[in-house]
This record gives structure tokens, sequence and C-alpha cells, in this order.
């Protein structure tokens, strides 16, 4: 199958993650998908790191017998490599808890999954599958209720605020289960962040997200990345636990369908608990973005039961 070739000006201006620094560093270069292209990115001496695109023809650099085109526009922030096919901007979203001092940083893996970007950001906006998916850790039967929040726009993101849960294991630092207050943000139409209570100060929240890189219409790689107050735990333990969470939701994602999100209000009904969802999907489709989507009449009217 030949991959549809993303001309959706809006996608390709953005900065989308492709690898995390250390893997970069560690395992020499990588091969990739962004948007059907195909990327290699390596590091080069003096520690820089490079994204190109692999050439169909043509002659220049080449890794391995494969003919290269000239670097793109590379970025490197919160450990990750970003680049863009178009025309980026300046500056990529801002996290100001990665620059405290006393929290621990981790990209705790990136995951390759059967899906469109859209529906794994939509998933890890979902509160209501917590108690089915991640029964034991995020969740727990019979607290299923998903209280009611509240999701604005300012400053062109999207906040999901007052949401809160029962979680018996909030984080891999967790000793008791907990009542756990959440904040979700969009800053990037891919990468979602939340904000959620800290088992060790409860004035303080964690942050996690994910760092979605499309890589076709229908396939994506999700970047996990975090910034905990963790005291105890090493690197391989924290992973050992992202990696449970996100292995629950991988079958959940990819047999989904059609795993391009829709856009339409009627193609799928939604509850109370999708109001994040809904306002994502609103989003881009004012952005006009048409890669990865399944576009239909707008999403103005759309109703919850």
């Amino acid at each position: 199958m030949v991959e549809k070739r993303c001309e959706d000006p809006v996608i390709r201006d953005l900065w989308h993650p492709v690898a995390a620094v250390p893997d970069v560093v560690d395992r020499g270069p990588i091969r990739t998908q962004l948007l059907g292209e195909t990327l290699t990115v390596q590091s080069k001496e003096g520690g820089d790191i490079c994204v190109t695109e692999e050439a169909v023809q043509g002659t220049g650099a080449s890794v391995d017998g494969v003919s290269l085109t000239p670097t793109l526009p590379t970025l490197q922030k919160f450990g990750f490599v970003w680049t863009s096919l178009g025309s980026p901007p300046d500056s990529l979203f801002d996290i100001p808890e990665f620059q405290e001092s006393d929290r621990w940083y981790e990209n705790s893996g990136s995951f390759r999954v059967h899906t469109s970007a859209g529906r794994a950001v939509e998933n890890f906006l979902d509160l209501a599958h917590f108690p089915f998916v991640h029964e034991g850790y995020l969740g727990e039967r019979p607290y299923t209720e998903v209280k009611d929040y509240s999701v604005a726009t300012k400053e062109g993101e999207i906040w999901a605020n007052g949401c809160e849960f029962y979680q018996p294991i909030a984080a891999v630092s967790a000793t008791e289960g907990q009542v756990t207050q959440y904040s979700y943000r969009l800053a990037h139409p891919f990468c979602p962040l939340l904000y959620k209570t800290s088992p060790l100060n409860r004035e303080r929240f964690d942050v996690i997200g994910i760092f979605v890189q499309p890589m076709t219409e229908e396939r994506a790689c999700a970047h996990q990345f975090l910034c905990l107050l963790d005291e105890s735990n090493d690197d391989a333990t924290i992973k050992r636990f992202q990696a449970v969470i996100f292995g629950q939701d991988k079958p959940i994602l990819e047999n989904q369908v059609p795993k391009r999100l829709p856009l339409e209000p009627r193609a799928e009904t939604p509850i109370r608990a999708d109001k994040t969802s809904i306002q994502y999907r609103r989003w881009l489709y004012d952005l006009g973005i048409s890669y990865g989507v399944v576009r239909g009449s707008s999403p103005e009217q759309i109703s919850v039961t």
C-alpha cells in the first residue's frame, strides 16, 4: 500500500517529535516516518542532531547507501528531537515544570501503534476508560463515574479543569489509593499533557504527556513524557509502569474503526465524559486539518447525552 503524502499545510508546518535524544545518541541513526515520508535522525560531530528526508532519486549524503536530501528544520526540547516538513514557528510550546530542579524527568518510551495520531490523543484525554482498561492502576470498579468538569480554550490552547477520579495506583510512587485531581492541556494538536495530583505533595502536580508523531494517516508513534516528583524509584521501575499502562491501551486503540479520527458530529455518539474530546475534534476541524481525520460537516452543533 502506497501511503498518502501529506499535503495538509497546517500539519506540515507543525513541529513534530521524531525520536528521543538519548535513543539517537545511544543507538546511532534512526529511520522513521513522518506524514508518510521516510526520515533519518542522526547525531553529528559535536553533539548536534540532524534530520534528513530520504530522496527518491538524486545524489548527496547517504547512510548505508540510502540517498538523503538536505537537512530539515530541527529542534531539541523536552528531551526529544522535533522536526517539520514545512515552515514551523520559531519556538515550541513551554512546560515550566520541566525547568524545576527537584523534578525527575524521563522519556519513558516511544511506542508505535496502528492508529491515527488523533485517535491516540483522544484516548489520552479519556477519563471514562480508566476503570475498565486500567483497572487496578488508574481506575477501579465500582468507581466509574466521571464527574462534571469544565473545558475552555485560552490563548490558542484547550484546557480541561476540575477533572477528578479515584485511582488505586495513581503513579509508581503511590503507596495507597487516592482521589486524583486532573487538568488536561492541549498546546499542540498532537501533544496532550495532563497535570495530576502528586502522591508525594498534594499541593503540586506531576506532568505527564504523549508527544504523538503522525507517521502516516493510520500509524503513529507515542513518545511518552514524564516530569514527576519522585524521590525513590529508578528509571527502569518508572518505565516499566508506563509500559504496562500503554500496553493496556494499545489493543483498544488498534481495534477502533475507523483508524482515522472522525470529525463528523454524527459519526460517533458522545457522552458527558467526552467534553474534552468534543472540543478537540472541533479544534481540529476549525484549524482545517485534513490529514489523519475523517472530515464532514461542522462539529459546532455536537451535543452530549
